[in-house]
């Protein structure tokens, strides 16, 4: 039969893991939506970017040319 004092430090150290293992949990998930917000806010308005800027270009200086200047 094992210690009762044993025992409770086991069931002590079970708590404890279990409780490491919630919060290991929370801050993955925390960390991977902080992921997909920073890709939805900041890398796609970026390739957006990518195709427009080309386009304004494009008809600024087609706008310029046709002007004479």
């Amino acid at each position: 039969m094992i210690d009762p004092e044993l025992l409770a430090k086991l069931n002590e150290i079970s708590a404890k893991a279990d409780a490491a293992y919630r919060a290991a949990e929370s801050t993955r998930k925390y960390l991977f939506w902080t992921g997909v917000v920073t890709v939805a806010l900041i890398v796609l308005p970026l390739i957006g970017l990518a195709f427009a800027i080309p386009s304004f270009i494009n008809s600024y200086t087609s706008i310029l040319s046709g002007a004479g200047l």
